[in-house]
C-alpha cells in the first residue's frame, strides 16, 4: 500500500456495546472497499479482526484490531474494538489514536450500557462522533425507536443523514438525505434512484430539518438559504464536516453489516466528512514540566507513540504506533523517551487483522506496525535523539478483580512468570502481585472473562496451565494493652546445652507504626551480642502469627531483663527465648484481629445511587460522601472492609446492568467486629 499524506487519512474507531455488530461492520467495510474478496462472519470465526482462538471460541472481540482499507482514494484506518466491559482498556487505547469515533448501535437493542460509556469516553477526549444504526434487517428492528433513544441519551446534536428503505426482513436500502436520493440493494449490487413514494413525504420533512440544522453552522450559507437558495450537496457536506469536527453535530447513518446495505455509502461518508489527522488539534507533548504542541506535519521531526503491543509466540513482539509528526521509514532510529535507549525501526508493516504487508514509509497521522522493538512497551514515546519529549498515554484500566493462581505442574513457576510478563506487555490492565503474607500469586484484571482469557492464553502461548484459588484476605493481629512475660529456653543434651532467659514487655502502637524494639537491659543481664537474637526471635514469632494465627503488627517490645549461662548460652537460645516470651505476652495483652479496609470510589447513574448505598451498607461500608458528575452520574466514596468487596466487580456489574464502575485502593487496617472473629478463626482452621 502506498504512503498517504495526513489529508488523505482517516483514523476511525468502531465502538459500542457487545453484540452491536462492530466486527461484522469492519468486515463489511473491508469487503465493500475491495480490501478483502469475501466477507467473514463472526459466527463461524472467519473474520479478519477476530483471529485469536479465544475470540473465535467466544464469538467475542477481546482486543482492538486494525482493518485498514481505501475509499475514494482515502486511507481508512479502521480500528475494531471490543464491546465487552472487561476490555474497555482496548477501547480507550483505540480512541487515543482515533480522529473519529463511529458508535455502532443495534436497531434491535438500542442504546445500551457500553454505548453510553464509550460515548462518554469520546466526549471526554473531545472526539467527533458518528452513529451507525446496524441490524436494520433483523426482526424487531426499529430505526425510529433507536433514533429516539439516541436523542434522549445524547441530546439534540443527533442528526440523521439517512432513513431506512423497508423494515426488518424487507429492509433493502437507504434514503440519503444529503443527496436527496435512494440507494437500493439487490443481489449484492446497489443502484441509485429517486426516493420511493411511500417514503417521499417523510424524507422531505427530515431533509428540510437536516439542511436547516447544517446551514446554521455557516453564516453565509444560512443567509443564502433564507434567500431561497438550496445549498449543494458539496456545500452541505463541507459544513457538516466542520460541525462534526467541532463536536456540534453527531450524524446518524444506517444499514446492515450482514447484508451490506448502506456499507459502501458509510465508507464514502467517512472519507468525505471524517476529520483528517491534520485537521485535529495538535498533539500535546511534555518535556519535564514544559508542555508544548506538535502539529501533524509530514515534514516535521519524526515522533510516534506506541498504543498497542501484540505478543506473538512465533513473530515475537509487534508494536502498533501512531506517527504523530514527521515521516518514518525502514531503519529509522528513534529514542525511547522512557528508557532513553535507541530503537531501530527495521521493518514497517501495515497490519490487517493478523496479516501484514510491508510499507515503505508512514507519514504523520498514519498508523503502522513495527515488529521486534527491543525495549519498547505500550504507551512509550519514540522521539528523535536529543528530543526527550513524552506524549501522554491513557491510564490503564483499573484491575478490580483478583484470583490466586499457581501452575498445575511443579517446576513451572519460572515459565508461569515469564508468560505473565509477556502477557503484561500487550495488556496494561493485567497486574501480577506476590503477597508474602498469604504466600499467594495474585492475577488482577478487569473482570471474570478477562482473567479467564489470560489463563487460556498462558496455556496456549506459553504451555503453562494454572489452577485458581480463592484470594486470601491478609488479616493481621495486634494487642490492646501492655503485658509482661518471661521466655525461658533450656535444653541439656549431654555436651553444651542451651540456656537463655528473656524478660520482655509489649505495648500497643498506633495503627500503621509497625514494630519497635527497645533495649533496656542493664548490668549485663544479657550480653550485648545476644540482644539482636532476642529481637530476631520476636520478629519471627510475629510473622508466624499470634493468638489467632495471623501476623502481629503495631507493637513495641521492650527487653528489660534476662539471664544467661557462660557456657550454654548462644544466639539460638536467646532467639528461642525471645520467641517464647513474645507468644506468652501477646496472649495476655488483649489480642485483637485486624482486617484491611479499602477506599472505594463507585461511579453510577444517579438513578441507581440508592441501590448502591444500600448495598455498601450491607457490606459494612462507611460512606464518606457523594459528588455529581456531568451526564447524570454520581461518584460515591466509601470505606469498606476488603473482604466484603472481593467480587465487587461482578456484583456491581449485575447491580447496574454494566453502567457502574469503581476503583479501590487499600486505606487502612481496623479491628474486626467481635461477632465475626470466631467465624474467621474457624475458617482459617478448616
Amino acid at each position: 500500500m502506498p504512503s498517504y499524506p495526513p489529508s488523505r487519512i482517516r483514523n476511525v474507531a468502531l465502538v459500542g456495546h457487545n453484540g452491536a455488530g462492530k466486527t461484522t461492520l469492519a468486515e463489511a467495510l473491508l469487503f465493500a472497499t475491495g480490501a478483502t474478496n469475501r466477507q467473514g462472519r463472526v459466527e463461524d470465526g472467519t473474520t479478519v479482526a477476530d483471529f485469536e482462538p479465544e475470540e473465535t471460541k467466544r464469538h467475542l472481540s477481546l482486543s482492538l484490531a486494525m482493518a485498514p482499507c481505501i475509499a475514494n482514494d482515502v486511507k481508512l484506518n479502521i480500528i475494531d474494538t471490543p464491546g465487552y466491559a472487561d476490555f474497555f482498556g482496548e477501547v480507550r487505547a483505540a480512541c487515543s489514536v482515533a480522529d473519529l469515533v463511529v458508535v455502532v448501535v443495534s436497531a434491535v437493542e438500542g442504546v445500551e450500557a457500553q454505548t453510553e460509556l464509550t460515548w462518554s469516553l469520546a466526549a471526554e477526549l473531545g472526539l467527533p462522533r458518528l452513529v451507525f444504526v446496524n441490524k436494520l434487517d433483523r426482526e424487531r428492528a426499529s430505526f425510529d425507536r433507536t433514533l429516539a433513544g439516541l436523542r434522549d441519551r445524547f441530546g439534540a446534536g443527533i442528526a440523521p443523514l439517512e432513513l431506512p428503505v423497508g423494515e426488518e426482513t424487507s429492509f433493502r436500502g437507504i434514503a440519503d438525505l444529503l443527496t436527496d436520493s435512494a440507494i437500493l440493494y439487490e443481489g449484492g449490487k446497489s443502484s441509485t434512484g429517486a426516493i420511493p413514494d411511500d417514503l417521499a413525504d417523510l424524507e422531505h420533512q427530515v431533509r428540510e430539518q437536516l439542511v436547516e440544522g447544517i446551514v446554521v453552522g455557516d453564516d453565509a450559507l444560512m443567509e443564502r438559504y433564507l434567500d431561497g437558495t438550496v445549498p449543494s450537496t458539496e456545500e452541505l457536506e463541507a459544513t457538516l464536516a466542520s460541525g462534526l469536527a467541532q463536536g456540534l453535530v453527531f450524524p446518524v447513518v444506517c444499514g446492515s453489516a450482514v447484508t451490506g446495505v448502506g456499507i459502501d455509502r458509510l465508507a464514502s461518508l467517512l472519507a468525505e466528512i471524517g476529520p483528517p489527522p491534520d485537521a485535529r488539534p495538535p498533539a500535546r507533548v511534555q518535556a519535564g514540566d514544559h508542555i508544548s504542541e506538535v502539529p501533524t506535519e509530514p515534514t516535521g521531526q519524526p515522533l510516534a507513540r506506541v498504543f498497542k503491543t501484540i505478543s506473538d509466540p512465533y513473530v515475537g513482539k509487534i508494536s502498533l504506533l501512531r506517527v504523530v509528526s514527521g515521516t518514518i521509514r525502514p531503519d529509522t532510529v528513534l529514542t525511547n523517551s522512557r528508557t532513553h535507549g535507541d530503537e531501530r525501526l527495521h521493518v514497517l508493516q501495515l497490519l490487517r487483522g493478523k496479516e501484514t504487508e510491508p510499507v515503505t514509509e508512514a507519514q504523520a497521522g498514519d498508523i503502522v506496525a513495527i515488529p521486534k522493538l527491543a525495549d519498547t512497551a505500550t504507551g512509550d514515546t519514540l522521539a528523535p535523539k536529543g528530543m526527550p519529549v513524552v506524549i501522554p498515554a491513557p491510564e490503564p484500566e483499573a484491575a478490580v478483580l483478583s484470583i490466586a493462581i499457581r501452575p498445575k505442574s511443579k517446576g513451572d513457576e519460572d515459565k508461569l512468570m515469564t508468560g505473565l510478563h509477556r502477557l503484561q506487555d500487550e495488556d496494561p490492565a493485567l497486574v501480577v502481585e506476590r503477597v508474602d503474607e498469604t504466600h499467594q500469586t495474585l492475577l488482577r484484571g478487569t473482570g471474570e472473562t478477562h482473567l479467564a482469557v489470560v489463563a487460556e492464553r498462558l496455556a496456549r502461548k506459553f504451555g503453562v496451565e494454572v489452577q485458581t484459588e480463592d484470594v486470601l484476605v491478609p488479616y493481621r493481629e495486634t494487642v490492646t494493652k501492655p503485658a509482661d512475660a518471661e521466655g525461658k529456653y533450656k535444653k541439656q543434651t549431654g555436651g553444651h546445652g542451651q540456656f537463655g532467659v528473656a524478660d520482655i514487655r509489649i505495648a500497643p502502637l498506633e495503627r500503621g507504626e509497625g514494630f519497635h524494639f527497645v533495649d533496656e537491659v542493664v548490668g549485663g543481664a544479657i550480653p550485648k551480642q545476644y540482644i539482636p537474637a532476642v529481637e530476631k526471635g520476636v520478629i519471627e514469632a510475629m510473622a508466624q502469627g499470634g493468638t489467632y494465627g495471623y501476623p502481629v503488627v503495631d507493637v513495641q517490645v521492650t527487653l528489660y531483663d534476662g539471664k544467661f549461662h557462660a557456657v550454654d548460652s548462644s544466639e539460638m537460645s536467646f532467639k528461642m527465648a525471645g520467641s517464647l516470651a513474645f507468644k506468652e505476652a501477646t496472649a495476655k495483652a488483649g489480642p485483637v484481629l485486624l482486617e484491611p479496609h479499602s477506599r472505594l470510589e463507585v461511579t453510577v447513574p444517579a438513578s441507581m445511587q440508592g441501590d448502591i448505598l444500600g448495598d455498601l451498607n450491607s457490606r459494612r461500608g462507611r460512606v464518606q460522601g457523594t459528588d455529581s458528575l456531568d451526564g447524570g452520574y454520581q461518584v460515591i466514596t466509601a470505606i469498606v472492609p476488603t473482604a466484603e468487596i472481593q467480587r465487587y466487580a461482578v456484583d456491581l456489574r449485575s447491580l447496574t446492568g454494566g453502567r457502574g464502575r469503581f476503583r479501590a485502593e487499600h486505606d487502612h487496617y481496623d479491628v474486626v467486629p467481635a461477632n465475626l472473629v470466631d467465624k474467621l478463626v474457624k475458617a482459617k482452621a478448616d
